[in-house]
């Protein structure tokens, strides 16, 4: 079977902000899919990730980045967001970073994971990072949202969020 993208909404930022948020998220799709192109006029900013605007201590993650010459790894477990872009070096003013994140039986009633890709351009040598991230809530997540750590990200940084039918 086929599977059908369909677009919920995108956000464009038309002045520098620190969070983008997602919200009355339909519980109609099987899964989401959310991508963000961003930069930042900021030193050192990372993204995270939240669902349902949910600080608590609820979400682990295990992350894997390289670099062409290196390679490392880790993991967060009773933290209060998921990495998301660019984590958790971060990024410097002008890299772009592309993040796309797969959220799986997010209108379930388990446990909601996410696979998260970024590939950050350093100015010729750049890195990749994959991620997967868990919230360990069973309810229906409604609303995303993506925050930096400090500073903001940039006038033009954009993040459309797709609902995917039949996955």
């Amino acid at each position: 079977m086929a599977t059908t993208y369909e677009k919920i909404a995108t956000t464009t930022l038309g002045s520098a902000s620190s969070t983008i948020t997602f919200s009355s998220i339909a519980g109609t799709y099987t899964d989401l899919r959310l991508v963000c192109v961003y930069t930042t006029a900021n030193f050192g900013i990372y993204t995270t990730l939240r669902f349902n605007s949910d600080s608590g201590s609820n979400y682990s993650d295990t992350y894997l980045i390289g670099d062409g010459s290196t390679a490392s790894s880790a993991r967060d477990t009773g933290a209060t967001f998921i990495g998301f872009g660019a984590y958790p070096n971060g990024i410097s003013s002008g890299q772009f970073n592309l993040v796309e994140t797969d959220i799986f039986s997010y209108a379930g009633s388990t446990y909601k994971t996410c696979l998260i890709g970024s590939s950050l351009d350093k100015n010729g040598s750049g890195d990749v990072q994959r991620l997967v991230g868990l919230w360990r809530n069973t309810a229906a997540i409604t609303s995303i949202t993506i925050q930096t750590n400090g500073g903001t990200m940039s006038v033009g940084s954009t993040a459309t969020l797709y609902g995917i039918k039949a996955a």
